[in-house]
Formats: C-alpha cells, structure tokens, sequence
C-alpha cells in the first residue's frame, strides 16, 4: 500500500511503491551446459560418408582398368597380365560391382570413373575381328577339320569315337604320346593314312593325320611338337601347320611369346596360297601374340566366322572352375566356314574344335 513519509522541514515525500505486483524484476540468468552438467565434450571429427565403400569400389576397379589398358595398347605385358587376359570377360563382373559401390557412395567423380572403367572392360570384349564380307572364288572340296588336345593321351580313346563319328579329313592332335600315335595311325590306317607327327611322351609328342597326301613336311622349333604339311587338295597345295606352343605360367611367359612368335615368322613366311592353322595355341583372342598370327598370316578365326568365338574350350575337367576361354582354334586362309562345334573329349581338359569348311578357288 501507498504511504506518505513526511520529511523535515514539513515538505512532503513522494509516495513509494512497494507493491511486488508493481516491481520490475531482474532478468534470471539461464544455467548453462557447463553449470547444469560439466564441460561439453568436443564434437566428434567430421568422417565422408561411405569412405570403406569408396576404398571398396576402387579396388575393384584396379584389375579390370589395368587388364583392358594392356588389351587396348595391344600387349599382353607381364605376368599376371597374360594370365587375367584369359579371363577378360568375366573382369565385367567386379567392374560391375565397383559401378554399383560407386554409385552408393554418391560420389560423382568415382562414379564416372567406374563407369569409364565398366564400359571400356565391356567394349573389350567385343570379338576381334570384323564380320566382313570376304570375296570367294568357285568352291574346290569341302574339307572337315578335327584340332584336338587329348591331355597325355587321356582322351585318345574319345578322339577315336569322335573321328569314326565325324569323318573328317585332317586331324590336328596335340599331346599325343607313343600310344596315341599308335593307335591313330592304326585305326585310321584307311581313312587318314597320310601323317606327319613328333614323336614324344606326355606334352611333347603331336600328330597331324591326313586323308590327303602330305608333302614338304617341316617343324616349328619348340618346346612341344609343332608339325607342318603340304597337303593337296582338289589339285590345290594347302599349307597345314599345328601349334601347341608352351602355356604362360608365371616364370615363362618369355618362353610362349617366344614360340608364338615362332608360328607368326611361319605363316608371314608364306602369304599366298590356302593355309589351315590349328591346335591349342595356349592363348585366346584377348591376347596380342595371337592376334599378330591372324595379322601376319591373312588368317582368320573359323569360330568368329561362325559367331562362336567366345565359346570356351579350357579348362573341362573338374571344379573348382567350369570352362572359361577358347585356346582351342582352327585358323583359315581361302576357305569359308560353314559350321564349327566343340566336341567334349573324356579323358582330356580340352574340347575338341571341329570346322566344317570349304576350299575356295581365285578369286
């Protein structure tokens, strides 16, 4: 309530206002984090999202970046780059999986590498020769062709089935011991009498069979047998050569571009003329050294003029792995292609290439 003080002197005192209602009150401070629990702990470092998935996407990419670079400049580098070329198309599927791990991550640049990287190992894939349409003269005979590995001769009992089966004219054996050669030689002693072959046990040892004479007969130096005829054809010389040059295992990877580089001087040696080149060349159309064959030679591959080049002939025995590159081919000059099969021989870790074929006049 309002009181009235009186002061000396008898002046009058303002009245004072002691009312809580009417008094201003101070402003509270707020308690404060360090008052109402202790010193805040700092925030914690700032880490980029998805960093492991990143570091996961890039790592997949590696393999398939480094394989498809060798394969666009056109080497087959060192080892492991010989070896993974065999396996080019399947390096799509870890390029995949990196593209897919890129794009969680949302990270813009990782993911146009990835797809860079996608797109390139795919196009890689692509068969390595044109379709073209090649001008032929007057088909001369048609000629069926056998390019066999038996494995040691494992699979000679099998050969022999699918020779009776098939009847072709020339059969190209890789890794025909003594009692392969025997028994080739003497159960095809009417049809296929005609033969030219290196004798030796296990790996070494190869056969080429013939229902045609055979002449000028020659061997491409190397570490398995190579042997190479003339043969005559509808009154046409036809230069026949079989190849098994050495496998690129890690520590002689030197050695089978060596022995590949063999069978290209041979087929560069003699540029006219029809010319069938057949066996296991321990190498697929992914690899350099292989290519330069078809280059140096004018040949051409009787599977990717049959659209099956990417039918796989190695490995067939066994898992872990099932088959999954061709080294197995038949290889053309002068001739057209009418039909080629793989053929499944027990005992070995090849299918066998069949090429149904004709011989081509001048054109």
């Amino acid at each position: 309530m309002d009181r009235v003080q009186t002061a000396e002197h008898g002046e009058t005192a303002e009245p004072v206002n002691d009312s809580p209602a009417e008094a201003t009150p101070e402003p509270t401070p707020e308690p404060t984090p360090e008052s109402a629990s202790g010193p805040v702990p700092d925030p914690p470092p700032h880490r980029p999202r998805h960093r492991v998935t990143a570091w996961a996407a890039g790592l997949l990419m590696v393999v398939p970046a480094l394989v498809t670079a060798c394969r666009a400049l056109n080497t087959d580098g060192m080892t492991p780059v010989p070896q993974l070329l065999s396996i080019l198309p399947w390096l799509t599927v870890p390029a995949a999986l990196a593209l897919l791990l890129a794009a969680v991550t949302r990270r813009r640049i990782l993911t146009f590498v990835a797809v860079l990287v996608l797109g390139t190992t795919a196009w890689s894939t692509v068969p390595y020769m044109p379709q073209a349409v090649i001008p032929y003269g007057l088909p001369l005979a048609r000629v069926k062709v056998i390019a066999a590995n038996v494995e040691f001769g494992q699979g000679t009992a099998s050969l022999v089935e699918a020779v009776r089966r098939e009847r072709p004219q020339l059969v190209f054996v890789s890794e025909c011991d003594g009692a392969c050669r025997s028994t080739l030689t003497r159960t095809f002693a009417e049809a296929l009498p005609h033969y030219a072959s290196v004798e030796g046990e296990g790996s070494v040892g190869s056969i080429l069979l013939s229902s045609y004479p055979l002449r000028d007969w020659r061997m491409i130096p190397a570490a398995m047998g190579m042997p190479g005829a003339t043969a005559e054809i509808a009154g046409v010389p036809v230069r026949l050569q079989l190849t098994h040059p050495l496998p690129p295992v890690p520590g002689q990877v030197y050695l089978w571009k060596r022995e590949l580089g063999r069978v290209k001087d041979t087929v560069a040696a003699q540029r006219t003329g029809p010319m069938l080149v057949a066996g296991d060349f321990n190498a697929s159309q992914d690899h350099a050294a292989f290519r330069e064959i078809l280059a140096a030679g004018g040949l051409q591959d009787a599977a990717r003029r049959a659209n099956r080049s990417r039918t796989p002939t190695w490995p067939t025995e066994g898992p872990p792995l099932p088959p999954f590159v061709q080294i197995d081919h038949v290889l053309v000059r002068d001739f057209s292609v009418r039909e080629v099969r793989f053929l499944d021989l027990a005992g070995s870790d090849h299918r066998a290439v069949l090429a149904d074929l004709d011989l081509r006049g001048p054109r």
